[in-house]
């Protein structure tokens, strides 16, 4: 029975080693808390960003049109961004990069295909022992430590 594309045949012993890639260090696997810190960064942006543009607090009031705004900005940084430098703003901030599993650029269609997963919420609480979300599994892709 052969592997699945960017994995190995060989036992699981930390998070990345079935994808070849090291136990710590840059290259590594990100785990939850720089993530979870960079979602959160990324969140902020976004908000600070809807507030900046609009100039008014409203937007957050109930039956307000545009209380979409935000997670709207939200996911358009972290589409584009993750698309063009591989990394959200957050992400970025937090030295963390996602990869495509054959080391490729993670490009404008499976960036897209990963955001809107994200904005599903549960894909990304749904992973596996690599620690990649059913949002990186569905994209083929992971987040790892970049250089600091």
């Amino acid at each position: 029975m052969s592997s699945p594309p960017g994995t190995t045949a060989e036992p699981w012993r930390y998070p990345g080693s079935r994808l070849g890639l090291p136990g710590d260090g840059p290259g590594s696997v990100a785990g939850w808390g720089p993530r979870l810190l960079a979602l959160a960064l990324d969140w902020l942006i976004a908000n600070l960003l809807a507030l900046a543009l609009l100039r008014d607090t409203s937007i957050w009031e109930p039956g307000s049109g545009l209380r979409w705004l935000p997670l709207a900005l939200w996911a358009l940084e972290v589409w584009l961004l993750t698309a063009l430098t591989g990394a959200s703003a957050g992400q970025r901030l937090r030295h963390l990069t996602v990869l495509r599993l054959d080391r490729q650029r993670v490009g404008v269609w499976r960036s897209l295909v990963r955001t809107g997963m994200i904005l599903l919420v549960i894909p990304p609480l749904v992973f596996d022992r690599d620690g990649r979300g059913l949002h990186d599994l569905t994209a083929g892709t992971v987040v790892v430590h970049g250089p600091r």
